[in-house]
């Protein structure tokens, strides 16, 4: 069997009630799968696709979102990191039934977005990440 995993999303963007706790949450949670801040400002952070930023008279979103992680320990770690920076609980470590090996706990984030780290039990990997390189005659963003 094999499953294809990031292929499909470029980014995905968050918008939360209170910047500064969502700032908290990710950053302990994600920091449990071994994942550390990427771009950080006042108006938004990111962790690689992930874009979170304010409301700010907008919608919050209200989404479910699953992370990688390397191993069962990693994702007790994130479950764990994630109750102790304010989420709620949604689904304690374990086994789920979709596929032989899948392995996942859930929080909600201080949105309620419901939020899973999940190891998918022994399986190689094609690649780490994938790079974009800009061609030379290209300014890259700041």
């Amino acid at each position: 069997m094999k499953i294809h995993k990031g292929r499909l999303i470029d980014h995905l963007h968050l918008r939360v009630t209170r910047l500064a706790d969502s700032r908290r949450f990710y950053s302990a949670c994600l920091g449990a799968l071994g994942l550390s801040i990427g771009r950080d400002t006042d108006t938004y952070f990111t962790f690689d696709e992930l874009f979170v930023s304010e409301a700010d008279g907008t919608p919050v979103s209200r989404v479910h979102l699953a992370f990688q992680a390397s191993s069962e320990a990693k994702v007790a770690a994130f479950h764990r990191a994630a109750l102790d920076a304010g989420g709620a609980d949604n689904g304690k470590p374990g086994p789920r039934a979709y596929h032989p090996g899948y392995y996942a706990a859930y929080a909600f984030d201080p949105d309620g977005n419901n939020i899973e780290a999940v190891f998918h039990g022994p399986m190689m990997r094609s690649a780490d990440s994938i790079v974009f390189t800009p061609p030379r005659s290209v300014t890259p963003c700041p």
